[in-house]
């Protein structure tokens, strides 16, 4: 089994190369294995996206480590995005890039190896597939209407905000869900408009925005930042607030958070590899989340206020029937 590749490594070996424009990829694995390499832009241990699209990794190494050679790597500069994806194309035969931040990189990337399947996950819901490259959508919209349920019954004040990372397109339409939402459970809610913080990962640009919305009035936030989640958290501490974890559920015995969203990142990961394994693999735009049946969204309520939990039920209710569009 290959080694995940150390990032400094890799970059190194990226720019090395300098691949522009390779026809196929010599990655087919000696025994017989499909060999896959997992993108992951920020760190495993993100308590977000990045460490949900881990533990899928670790599943499929557990799993199916008889019929997969997977190796991933983490924490990609922006810059060296397309170099990166580059190497990884001419080392696997299928490529799984989680963030819709990678997009324009990997549709730069995916036509230079025809051979590679390549896999997006929480790209534009609306981006239209390639011949060798799909789209997983989470459809991150439905876990944050229910989010922003929750935290619309959950806030004493009735005001919440949401703080956002890059300003993609998902997290831009999860984060009018996330006002839809809020609505929905309590008309007349008041919503601060959504801040964008401009990194998924930087926890004090993400304090910054946090102190920014509880001192507007806020005492409930929703957010997508991953690591920049610690920066919120310290905001929510210092200022008697609360706020909505996750992608991945933790602990409701540390009081700032109300309830935990539940974003199955890792098992769109473990899709993908099986999809390809099995030859049902197809060049398309996949749902997952409620309203599918693959599953992967939830809720996970800490308060102990009967409210939130029924005001929970009522909105992933909603979603799964159709009653009403998250955004």
């Amino acid at each position: 089994m290959k080694r995940k590749l150390p990032i400094a490594l890799m970059a190194a070996g990226a720019l090395a190369l300098g691949v522009s424009g390779c026809g196929s990829s010599d990655s087919a694995a000696d025994d017989g294995t499909l060999s896959v390499g997992v993108f992951l832009p920020g760190s495993i241990n993100d308590t977000g996206f990045m460490e949900s699209a881990y533990a899928g990794y670790n599943r499929i190494k557990e799993q199916l480590g008889d019929q997969v050679d997977i190796s991933y790597v983490e924490q990609v500069a922006t810059a060296d995005y397309q170099q990166a994806l580059q190497r990884f194309a001419s080392e696997n035969e299928l490529v799984i890039s989680v963030g819709g931040q990678t997009d324009a990189d990997l549709r730069k990337v995916a036509p230079q190896f025809p051979d590679v399947t390549f896999v997006e996950i929480g790209g534009p819901a609306d981006a239209e597939p390639m011949a060798n490259l799909a789209y997983y959508d989470p459809q991150q919209a439905e876990a944050e209407f229910i989010a922003g349920a929750a935290s619309a019954a959950a806030s004493a004040d009735g005001t919440i905000g949401f703080v956002g990372g890059v300003e993609l397109p998902a997290i831009v339409n999860a984060a009018k869900a996330f006002e839809n939402g809020a609505e929905f459970t309590r008309p007349g809610v008041r919503v601060l408009a959504p801040q964008y913080v401009g990194d998924f990962n930087d926890p004090a640009k993400a304090k910054q925005a946090a102190a920014a919305a509880y001192a507007g009035g806020a005492d409930v936030l929703g957010q997508i930042v991953n690591l920049g989640k610690q920066g919120i958290e310290q905001a929510a501490s210092e200022t008697g607030n609360r706020l909505g974890g996750g992608p991945i559920p933790g602990d409701c015995s540390n009081p700032v958070y109300s309830g935990y969203v539940k974003t199955d990142i890792g098992a769109e990961v473990e899709y993908a590899v099986r999809a390809v394994l099995d030859g049902t693999w197809e060049a398309a735009q996949v749902p997952f989340g409620l309203t599918t049946d693959k599953g992967g969204t939830d809720y996970i309520v800490c308060s102990t206020d009967p409210a939130v939990a029924q005001a929970v039920e009522r909105a992933k209710a909603a979603i799964a029937d159709g009653a009403v569009a998250p955004y």
